[in-house]
């Protein structure tokens, strides 16, 4: 689920990049994330689903065209990778500890957020929470909806069982992070009005772990806002960041002309 930082440099310098791997600590939690490209540039910022961590958007760092335009910045989520791995945080503590990473590295340049999965509520409530801080919000399926979550009451059985300690790791905080944000995500719900930068949804007809029923959920919470896009991707599965690269890549080099 992670990869050494020295391995990591390997790679890319294979490709004649200097990523630059960066520890900070944001309420005496330590946090971890790689940045790659023109700290003069534009940022785009991602936010990988669950579990997983920053290595799973390589592609996107190396891509020659992308940091062309932008800056891009990809985080171990708290709870995975090197930013205290074994520990499951709710919504709102996710969202207060990423902002301070974003604090960190605005450099006044438009800044782009981009999550998957269960990074895609995420990237909803940091730009509910800090509006002025964002340009635009790229939805990679998403898991936003409250009312088409599965109900998944064994979750709940593992999340209280001390037995939940012999399941790897990033699976257990998977777990019960996923179950956290089933209630969490009604804490959203009244907040939208928020969101009035453009939002761009993407998802595969086809996926069977979050229903493309959240992207009509997000489109009618959002009717207010006049800069909504929607892909969606004909037979695509859930994993559309790694296996839609080039449908994805040509949506954030639209994003060149978003200030």
């Amino acid at each position: 689920m992670r990869m050494p930082d020295k391995k990591a440099e390997v790679e890319f310098d294979e490709q004649s990049l200097q990523p630059r791997f960066t520890y900070t600590y944001v309420d005496n939690v330590r946090l971890h994330y790689v940045k790659v490209g023109n700290d003069t540039l534009p940022t785009i910022f991602i936010i990988h689903g669950s579990p997983g961590s920053w290595k799973r958007y390589r592609e996107y760092l190396m891509d020659r065209d992308l940091l062309k335009h932008f800056r891009l910045i990809a985080i171990d989520r708290p709870g995975f990778g090197y930013s205290n791995p074994g520990h499951a945080y709710h919504l709102q503590e996710q969202s207060k500890l990423i902002y301070g990473i974003v604090k960190q590295e605005r450099n006044g340049k438009p800044f782009h957020l981009m999550g998957h999965s269960l990074g895609g509520p995420i990237v909803v409530k940091l730009a509910q929470d800090h509006p002025e801080a964002y340009t635009s919000v790229t939805i990679l399926a998403g898991s936003i909806s409250p009312y088409d979550e599965p109900a998944e009451k064994w979750r709940a059985w593992v999340v209280y069982n001390p037995l939940q300690y012999l399941l790897p790791r990033p699976f257990r905080v998977c777990n019960t992070e996923i179950w956290y944000f089933k209630k969490d995500l009604y804490q959203m719900d009244t907040c939208y009005n928020r969101l009035t930068m453009p939002v761009t949804f993407i998802h595969g007809d086809k996926d069977p772990l979050v229903t493309v029923k959240n992207v009509d959920y997000g489109t009618k919470k959002l009717a207010f806002n006049k800069h909504v896009k929607v892909i969606i991707i004909p037979g695509a599965n859930h994993y559309i960041p790694y296996e839609h690269f080039d449908i994805i890549k040509a949506h954030l080099l639209t994003l060149q002309t978003v200030k």
